[in-house]
């Protein structure tokens, strides 16, 4: 009876992938310290090699760095999330060829299933060469039998010139995995945090190898089921499987911190009626509606300085709905009742709750049937799919720029924008 084939999932990671989607449209830029910010330019989310070698730290709050940046000449760009998306759409397409087995775990990551795949190694090379040629965007594959060790094998390949970006962990022998994991720090095992190895060190756990071969009973114990899963997945046993659809989600949240701080009630139903027409949209886009709205304004807890205000409502639909002109009277209305004119608002958002596909109604004998706005909304989610997002919106929308985010370093839409496409 032959053995069993060992999966093989393969995890292809892009490489600083904010950055580099600058860099590819930027080539003058290839071998500048660059950091690429979060939302109002706050904090670090991406950095090239350059400036992780100069002591950028993510996360970091851009302020805090300046001084840095000044002395070598670190260069900070504004997050351009159409950019990021598409460059994502476009490397996940390309790894979609290669199996039909997929899941991808994030804008930059995908798991690939190349069980039983011959001459492995030869395509790994091909999947990154392939990306590198179509997109220009550089990748790393680890392969692992386990998504755990995928991840691991994905770090050794990004570390070790050796590798040239690919890492094998089911080519190597026994002796050699251990040898292996023995060199690699337990914080960098998938799910393990700062304070998880903390905790982890006190039952003298330092490596993966450690945490690999601990007593069971005791680490189950002390950390849960979850972390008996992720050691029984460095044991080779599978316990996170491969997610090939996506869930639909049973919650929708849309907030944005604002540029500056927000002091009128127009402003604030202005910007709440972007954020409900993204919700509706993604409802949409799941063939779903939703029976519960939850509006929430806030001040900036970080200036206790200031007088601070949260407050939150949410309100029960009489009708489930994906309806952007519905949802946005009921932002507004809820906007209206909690507004105070003596505080000065940073954040708010919308969060849409009790969903249900749009096949699943409940009636009311209470309340009459609202009319339905279906053919309206898929012109206006055709037209901006078409010509972008926010090409059509409620009337509501966009008369105000008070609240709207700050990127004063960001990038031109170079992929999604006919206007800002590169001229040769």
């Amino acid at each position: 009876m032959a053995p069993p084939k060992v999966q093989a999932l393969a995890l292809v990671d892009c490489n600083n992938f904010y950055v580099s989607c600058e860099r590819i449209f930027r080539p003058d830029l290839t071998h500048v310290p660059m950091v690429v910010l979060s939302n109002n330019d706050g904090c670090v989310v991406s950095r090239s090699n350059e400036a992780k070698a100069l002591g950028v730290k993510m996360g970091a709050p851009w302020f805090e760095c300046t001084a840095l940046a000044e002395q070598h000449g670190i260069l900070a760009m504004s997050s351009n999330y159409a950019l990021y998306a598409d460059m994502s759409n476009r490397v996940m397409n390309i790894l979609s060829e290669f199996s039909p087995r997929s899941e991808v775990y994030s804008i930059d990551e995908c798991f690939v299933d190349l069980t039983g795949t011959p001459k492995m190694r030869e395509v790994s090379y091909a999947m990154r060469e392939r990306i590198g040629m179509w997109t220009g965007m550089p990748v790393c594959v680890g392969i692992g039998p386990t998504k755990t060790l995928a991840k691991l094998a994905n770090h050794v390949a990004k570390k070790h010139p050796r590798s040239k970006g690919v890492f094998n962990y089911n080519a190597l022998t026994p002796e050699q995995k251990t040898q292996l994991l023995a060199h690699i720090p337990v914080e960098e095992v998938w799910g393990v945090g700062h304070k998880l190895t903390q905790k982890l060190a006190r039952h003298g756990v330092h490596t993966v190898q450690d945490l690999r071969v601990a007593h069971v009973p005791t680490l189950r114990a002390e950390f849960g089921v979850v972390m008996e899963k992720t050691q029984r997945e460095l044991q080779e046993v599978p316990c996170i499987e491969l997610q090939e659809i996506q869930p639909e989600r049973q919650q929708i949240i849309c907030s944005r911190s604002f540029g500056g701080m927000v002091t009128e009630l127009d402003v604030l139903k202005d910007a709440l009626s972007t954020f409900a027409a993204n919700a509706c949209a993604k409802l949409r886009a799941q063939n779903s509606h939703a029976a519960v709205i939850q509006v929430f304004l806030q001040t900036n807890r970080f200036r206790k300085e200031l007088p601070q205000y949260m407050p939150s409502l949410a309100v029960p639909l009489p009708y489930p709905t994906h309806d952007s002109l519905e949802v946005n009277r009921w932002a507004s209305y809820l906007c209206e009742r909690m507004f105070k004119p003596d505080y000065q608002y940073k954040k708010a958002g919308i969060m849409l709750s009790e969903i249900s596909p749009v096949t699943r109604r409940q009636g009311d004998l209470l309340e009459p049937e609202t009319t339905s706005n279906a053919k309206l909304m898929l012109a206006l989610d055709q037209l901006n799919q078409r010509y972008g997002r926010g090409t059509v919106k409620v009337s509501t929308q966009g008369a105000f720029k008070g609240w709207q985010m700050r990127q004063e370093r960001k990038s031109p839409n170079y992929t999604t924008c006919w206007d800002a496409i590169p001229v040769v």
